[in-house]
């Protein structure tokens, strides 16, 4: 699915990836909003995304990509998540994907931009 990164596309990104599994999968849903709320929060409102939901050998996989090209040409560790304070408001989205998904990261390629990913069990 193409979207643009806006918060009322969260909802709908939402909808379409229940009505794509067929079933109810508020964890997916959860990893799905936070991973698009990243690349509203750092690359920017408005930002045109690719969401893809794969399903296979057990497991779930929700990816969305941002076509923005970052500069960093040298490799690192990726986004690590980090311990707010008890008055921040933002900066749990990375705790909440460790939380639900067994894997996640972060997969970028210099020319082509950002992929946000998340694996989760889909049970037997």
């Amino acid at each position: 699915m193409e979207l643009l990164a806006l918060p009322k596309a969260v909802p709908e990104a939402r909808r379409a990836l229940r009505e794509h599994l067929g079933v109810p999968c508020p964890e997916a849903e959860l990893c799905l909003s936070e991973l698009l709320a990243n690349v509203i929060a750092h690359v920017g409102e408005g930002t045109p995304v690719s969401v893809r939901v794969a399903r296979a050998q057990g497991r779930t996989r929700v990816e969305v990509s941002d076509p923005e090209p970052h500069a960093d040409p040298e490799p690192h560790a990726g986004p690590v998540p980090r311990r707010p304070g008890i008055e921040d408001e933002t900066s749990r989205g990375l705790l909440l994907l460790d939380d639900v998904a067994p894997r996640w990261g972060v997969e970028e390629e210099q020319a082509r931009g950002r992929t946000g990913w998340c694996e989760l069990a889909t049970g037997p």
